[in-house]
């Protein structure tokens, strides 16, 4: 009698505690909605808008958001600046006018009401001038201060010069046509991260700025000792002289705007969407590289 091979079935079934228990409770409940809190929860992302990372302080001994401090007096000093600067034109329209009316006035006498507004207008632009130029001033002394923070903070040295060394320097006169362009010339060496050891060499900008700085200062100071003069000529003479000092006032106020805004820039971190990309295409007179064995002679393989 001939034996029958024996069938057998092979079953798999996971082991104990491979699946979550489900419980025999109820039936399952479906979506009801998002959750709701008793309360408003305290997670969350921070409030801020979305920007590259260099632009925010992370670092705990760093000045907290120095660069966007100095980026926005820079901004209100400049608009103070312009602002001098067209009341400045003003002050000189006016003197030019008053002195149009000396050069009239020896073909014959002029009316009461012309030299009384000619007197108003140049009063009232004198005044406003000189409130607009205070204004301008104390904006782009607050923009220094932030800038020279930033700048130390960004080059890894401090300055030469302390705030109070350079508040006494833009005060005391004489010493005001020298200071200004040298604390200027050490910023935009510390804005462009020049090591501290090399000597800083100012811009053509900072140059123009520091020469047409020092000649407006000169020829002001020769324009309040000329007005001690009382002969005819010396007074006629003195109004044109005003006019030319509030033209120089306006080109200081308009190119001091500009080398606010480019030492600004000079601060900012550099954007990497503007960075030209560049590509290695061949080398040329390049020495042979020496290479290095991979296993000496007597070792095993």
């Amino acid at each position: 009698m001939a034996l029958r091979p024996m069938r057998v079935d092979w079953v798999a079934s996971p082991p104990p505690g491979a699946y979550p228990h489900r419980r025999q409770g109820g039936p399952r409940r479906g979506y009801t909605g998002p959750p709701s809190y008793p309360v408003p929860p305290r997670w969350g992302f921070p409030l801020l808008a979305w920007r590259w990372p260099t632009s925010v302080a992370m670092d705990d001994d760093r000045p907290t958001d120095s660069i966007d401090h100095a980026q926005r007096l820079a901004r209100t000093a400049s608009h103070a600046l312009g602002l001098a600067a067209l009341t400045a034109v003003w002050a000189a329209g006016s003197e030019l006018w008053r002195y149009v009316l000396l050069l009239l006035s020896r073909y014959g006498a002029m009316s009461e009401t012309t030299v009384g507004v000619s007197d108003a207008m140049v009063v009232a632009s004198s005044v406003v001038t000189v409130v607009a130029s205070a204004v301008a001033l104390v904006f782009t002394l607050l923009w220094l201060r932030r800038a020279r923070d930033a700048a130390a903070s960004e080059a890894g040295y401090g300055p030469s010069r302390s705030d109070r060394e350079v508040l006494i320097g833009l005060v005391v006169p004489g010493v005001n046509l020298v200071v200004p362009g040298s604390v200027l010339a050490e910023l935009e060496h510390a804005a462009l991260r020049e090591p501290a050891t090399s000597r800083p060499a100012p811009s053509k900008l900072i140059r123009w700025w520091w020469g047409l700085w020092a000649g407006t200062g000169l020829f002001v100071a020769f324009t309040v000792l000329w007005g001690f003069r009382s002969s005819v000529q010396a007074m006629a003479d003195g109004v044109l002289f005003h006019a030319v000092a509030d033209l120089l006032a306006a080109s200081v106020a308009v190119l001091t705007a500009v080398v606010v805004r480019r030492i600004t820039t000079l601060l900012l971190p550099v954007d990497a969407g503007a960075i030209r990309r560049m590509r290695v295409v061949d080398v040329k007179d390049a020495p042979t590289p020496v290479l290095r064995s991979i296993r000496s002679s007597g070792s095993p393989r």
